[in-house]
């Protein structure tokens, strides 16, 4: 079976969610619900999105593996974010995606984290998981049964 070949790296998956949301609150905006509340809401949500996202990608850096994709794994990072969640990363960009559809206020804008989880566990997740299985034989199921994918 050939190498998936991933071009689009997350944070540029992430970049295009964020115009598609615009884009249905410009076009296609659906039912609006705006309030200050619930702007208040989408940006705390959008902010734990980005705080996550700095915690794991400081944890990464702690071990010396790195960021991008199925480069150079030189190790199974369980602590920290890592203790809650497999993919703080991955789960911080539904959460910057879900912020801002919150703070939009458009019902279409809700679809544009659905389909980043779907195209994130697909392309990622579980071709990373797969890679993890082989590199850390032992440890990495073991992690699996403690830790969830998502949360």
């Amino acid at each position: 079976m050939a190498a998936v070949k991933r071009i689009i790296y997350p944070p540029m998956w992430l970049a295009l969610g964020i115009i598609a949301q615009f884009i249905c609150n410009e076009y296609f905006p659906g039912s609006r619900f705006t309030s200050t509340g619930g702007q208040a809401v989408g940006s705390l949500v959008l902010l734990l999105g980005l705080a996550l996202l700095v915690l794991a990608g400081g944890l990464f850096k702690q071990a010396d593996t790195d960021l991008i994709p199925f480069r150079e794994v030189r190790a199974l990072v369980t602590s920290g974010v890592y203790r809650y969640t497999r993919n703080p990363m991955y789960l911080g960009m539904a959460l910057v995606l879900l912020g801002c559809a919150i703070v939009l206020g458009v019902a279409t804008a809700f679809a544009v984290p659905v389909i980043f989880v779907i195209i994130i566990q697909i392309r990622f997740i579980l071709p990373e998981e797969q890679l993890l299985r082989a590199l850390f034989p032992e440890e990495f199921p073991a992690y699996c049964q403690r830790v969830r994918r998502w949360i």
